[in-house]
Parts: structure tokens; C-alpha cells; sequence
């Protein structure tokens, strides 16, 4: 029950805040939370996939804040939708990437479903990616749109790749999800609004098989 309030909470404060300190402070909160849940089925696989998500998910929040803060040095302005400082763009685009496993940075996601139970699974792919996405959109303006374009077409084509050479649901599952959101980040700067409807369905579909 404390793990699914606080992961309610965190996400709630994440995408309704326009300050990144509240923002870091919402996604701190869904990654603590979500830990018991993958680490719950007490066997060595959910310990080491627990450790690997709180690891990747902690470098992820550490970078995010540190672009948001010298984003904030350099231009006084802490509101998600002010970041202009150049450096502090590409180290955001990269902390955002590193938080929904876009290539090149996708290696934790599928060993971490492998660990998981399906609900937690279920968890990790849709609720989870919610808040990050949140944030990808309220900044699509100021991210840095060739490396958001590289990684993206990295991520379609490498999800699709890998999942075929799978035979374990959660893995095919895992880079479906990679795939989906290479679609997502490439849209996202054309059009933000094409990216929620993608994700909605990408979440119903999930659900749906992971449900099933």
C-alpha cells in the first residue's frame, strides 16, 4: 500500500510541477517506490534486477539535476519550460533518454523485466515511463534535436531487431518498448501531442498482453 501511494504521489508531483527541483523530487520517489515491488518475489534475480533499475535510475535523477542546476547558474531560471542553456539541453535530453532506455542507453531495461514479476512489469512499462515522458514533453522546445533524432531512429531499429531474436515474453515485451519509444521521441518533435496518443495506446496494448 506505502508503494503504490508513493508511486501515485511521485508521479503526481512530477507532471503537475513546473520547477525542476519538485520535478527530481517526484521522480526520486517513483524510483524508491517501485524497488520492494521489484524485489518482492525474494530470489537473487529480482535482487540483482532491483539493484541494476535503483543504479541506472540514480545516475538518471543525478544528471537530470545537475543539468536543471546549471541551467539555473547560468540563466537564473529553474522552470522546466525555461531551459536554454545549451549544455544543460544536451545533458537533459541524455538524463531523459537514460530514465526510458532509449539506445544507447537501453541495456538495463530488458535484464530488469527479465527479474520482474508481470505485474511489476506491467508497472515498469507504462506507469513508470509516464513521468520522464511528462517531462520529455513539457521540454520538447529545448532538448537537442539531433541527438533526440539519432537515438530515436537507434531506438526503432534496434527494438525491432533485438525482438525478434527473443523467445521470453518480458525481453520481446522489453524491446517493444524501445521500439515504441524511438516512435514517440522522433514525433515529439513535430508534433508532442501524437506522442501522448502513442503512448496511450502503447500502454493499452501492453497491458493488455502482459494482463493476459
Amino acid at each position: 500500500l506505502i508503494s503504490i501511494s508513493s508511486l501515485l504521489l511521485g508521479t503526481t508531483i512530477t507532471i503537475s510541477s513546473s520547477h525542476w527541483m519538485m520535478a527530481w523530487t517526484g521522480l526520486e520517489i517513483n524510483t524508491l517506490a517501485i524497488l520492494p515491488l521489484i524485489s518482492n518475489p525474494h530470489h537473487p534475480r529480482a535482487i540483482e534486477a532491483a539493484t541494476k533499475y535503483f543504479l541506472v535510475q540514480a545516475a538518471a535523477s543525478t544528471l537530470l539535476l545537475f543539468s536543471s542546476t546549471t541551467n539555473a547558474l547560468f540563466t537564473g531560471q529553474w522552470d522546466i519550460t525555461q531551459l536554454t542553456h545549451p549544455t544543460s539541453c544536451l545533458l537533459l535530453t541524455t538524463a531523459i533518454s537514460i530514465k526510458l532506455g532509449l539506445v544507447p542507453f537501453h541495456f538495463w531495461f530488458p535484464e530488469v523485466l527479465q527479474g520482474s514479476s508481470l505485474m511489476t512489469s506491467l508497472l515498469l512499462t507504462t506507469a513508470m515511463k509516464f513521468p520522464p515522458i511528462t517531462l520529455l514533453l513539457m521540454a520538447s522546445p529545448s532538448l537537442n534535436f539531433t541527438l533526440l533524432t539519432t537515438m530515436a531512429i537507434a531506438s526503432t531499429a534496434l527494438g525491432g531487431w533485438m525482438g525478434l531474436n527473443q523467445t521470453q515474453i518480458r525481453k520481446i515485451l522489453a524491446f517493444s518498448s524501445i521500439s515504441h519509444l524511438g516512435w514517440m521521441t522522433i514525433i515529439i518533435i513535430y508534433n508532442p501531442k501524437l506522442t501522448l496518443i502513442t503512448f496511450y495506446l502503447y500502454c493499452m496494448m501492453t497491458a493488455a498482453t502482459l494482463l493476459t
